[in-house]
């Protein structure tokens, strides 16, 4: 099944996407990757789920990306005498570590972590920030608040901190968990939440010991001040709009999205613009005009992927959501526009044989117009390479390795093919000419690029630039 966009989509599995016959739906939609939020659901059913993708992955013979997402550290407050309190503008307000039923004078925030923290003059988000509360004497037990923007205060609502650095690893043990439960199941991308520095992607992959790729996201401001080394240290990054908005003003995420992009692209790993993308098809048919613009906007930047959140998991119209998001992508990537803001966004080819072949194949593929660029990738590094150039052909990674197809399932342009590797020079062509008709990108006489490492078979070793032309037989 060749998809005619190169942006990828990921679509997450919750409720309304449970069975194989939606899951199936989804991915004949056009979904590339699977996502599975482990803030919802039991280990049981998170197996359930992972099992159908594989069988399905089997059927369609493609393959599949899985994602976990980990929950991260929740900070929220405690419960109310009558389940809600009204706060004030201009009101006092005390948080403290007692665990008593709060008022409209005080709540439990269970979290002595956060009072090491705070400062006087620390601002404090409730409920995805609807309440604002100002800090005028922090203790390292309680925390007495004067509220600046008052409402409606209820049970277990979350706490953002956005001025501070919080004394809190990115995943507890919940998280740890979960982490050894999708690697030992076999995910293939593990999203982690709460990133403040690269230390936190670090320690994740340790414990992840190369089972799985690890995703950041881009959801904490402290994590922008550390947006290149926690780029460097990860194999891919998330721009996490949804708390990225409640920490930060909203205006500034629209830049953020931007930079975010070319980050990532300069430094050829993945990225994911996630949040509301679709919002309002959860409960309609049809999305908002500025939701569309959304959509086209990420693709425009140059994302590798666009993601679906509550539109897949909960909404009334998953298949219908991810319908949309492929038509929107397709059509905006055949728009003049595209193709400029494409050009004006290539990235310069680092000082590296592999960059220097990568860069050259989409130099030629711009003067000859060959039917593919065939990526011989072992580890998925070439395949990645060949993306961040952003030809204006399609490219073929083929790979011996499974879980490297799997991987770059969520990659920019990448159509994933699994095969033996190649034996010599005479098989290298036979082969990328065969799986380039079969795989509908090639008629007989069409030319491909072939880009592949010598010795073959050794992994990081991309060196070869070949032009080949596909014969009757391949």
């Amino acid at each position: 099944m060749r998809r005619n966009r190169n942006v990828k989509i990921i679509a997450t599995l919750g409720p309304a996407s449970s069975s194989p016959d939606v899951i199936k739906g989804l991915f004949e939609a056009g979904a590339d990757v699977f996502r599975l939020n482990m803030s919802h659901g039991q280990h049981e059913h998170i197996e359930a789920l992972h099992g159908a993708i594989r069988r399905l992955e089997k059927e369609m013979n493609r393959p599949i990306g899985i994602m976990i997402d980990l929950q991260g550290p929740k900070l929220r407050v405690g419960s109310f005498k009558n389940g809600e309190v009204e706060l004030e503008t201009g009101a006092s307000f005390r948080l403290d570590l007692e665990e008593l039923p709060g008022d409209e004078t005080r709540a439990s925030l269970p979290h002595p972590e956060v009072f090491a923290a705070l400062e006087n003059g620390t601002t404090l988000l409730l409920d995805d920030g609807r309440i604002r509360l100002r800090v005028e004497n922090a203790h390292p037990e309680f925390a007495e608040t004067t509220v600046e923007v008052g409402g409606t205060l209820s049970d277990r609502k979350g706490v953002n901190v956005p001025d501070v650095v919080l004394p809190l690893a990115a995943m507890t043990a919940k998280d740890r968990d979960d982490l050894e439960f999708g690697a030992k199941l076999g995910v293939d991308w593990v999203a982690l939440s709460f990133v403040q520095r690269p230390e936190d992607i670090i320690e994740a992959r340790k414990l992840i010991a190369g089972r799985a790729a690890v995703m950041a996201k881009i959801e904490k401001p402290a994590a922008l001040a550390h947006m290149s080394d926690i780029i460097d240290t990860s194999d891919a990054v998330m721009v996490a709009r949804g708390d990225l908005g409640v920490e930060l003003p909203v205006e500034d995420v629209p830049g953020i999205q931007k930079r975010l992009i070319r980050a990532a692209r300069k430094a050829g790993k993945p990225v994911v613009v996630a949040t509301q993308m679709l919002e309002s098809m959860i409960n309609a048919p049809v999305p908002t005009r500025a939701e569309v613009s959304d959509v086209a906007t990420a693709v425009f930047d140059g994302t590798d992927a666009v993601m679906l959140s509550a539109e897949t998991a909960a909404g009334k119209y998953p298949i219908e959501a991810v319908e949309l998001m492929n038509r929107v992508a397709v059509k905006t990537e055949s728009s003049e526009p595209y193709h400029l803001a494409r050009d004006a966004q290539r990235v310069r080819a680092e000082a590296t044989t592999a960059d220097a072949i990568s860069a050259a194949a989409r130099q030629i593929a711009a003067t000859l117009h060959p039917a593919a660029i065939v990526s011989y990738t072992n580890s998925g590094s070439t395949g990645l390479r060949a993306a961040r150039e952003r030809p204006e052909i399609p490219i073929l990674a083929l790979t011996p390795q499974l879980n490297t197809a799997r991987r770059l399932a969520l990659g920019w342009g990448l159509h994933c093919v699994l095969t033996d590797d190649a034996t010599g020079f005479s098989d290298m062509v036979e082969r990328a000419c065969r799986i380039a008709r079969e795989e509908e990108f090639a008629d007989p006489g069409s030319i491909i690029l072939i880009t592949a490492g010598v010795p073959f078979g050794k992994p990081g070793t991309t060196n070869v630039l070949r032009i080949a032309r596909v014969g009757e037989d391949g």
